[in-house]
């Protein structure tokens, strides 16, 4: 993983967040496992995990120029995800430092499952 990560444009949280609303078409991607994702998400962030992700970006982001930012639990697996899409074609990837425990930690927006109650 860390022979990729020089390849890989990582950006802070904070620049996450200011960035998502400044580009146009920009996309949050959620690179982690669907048992996560069920367990709670970045607010406005999509569901593509790692394991699928080459098999099912270009249906979903058919134009390689988007803005993506992708996020994981910690920052490794976007690392890895961004590398490959940048492998793929798309030139705009970003891997959020960090991921979702410091998208909590940070106390930026999220989405979390219904309690049921």
């Amino acid at each position: 993983m860390e022979g990729r990560r020089p390849h890989v444009h990582e950006v802070t949280i904070a620049d996450t967040l200011a960035a998502l609303p400044q580009e146009p078409g920009a996309i949050l991607i959620d690179v982690r496992e669907d048992r996560e994702w069920n367990a709670g998400h970045a607010g406005g962030a999509i569901h593509v995990a790692r394991g699928v992700i080459e098999r099912d970006i270009e249906k979903l982001v058919p134009d390689p120029a988007t803005p993506l930012y992708l996020y994981c639990g910690g920052g490794f697996r976007s690392i890895l995800a961004a590398d490959t899409l940048q492998q793929m074609g798309y030139t705009n990837v970003h891997s959020v430092i960090g991921g979702w425990r410091g998208w909590v930690e940070q106390g930026a927006p999220v989405t979390l499952p219904a309690s049921g109650a």
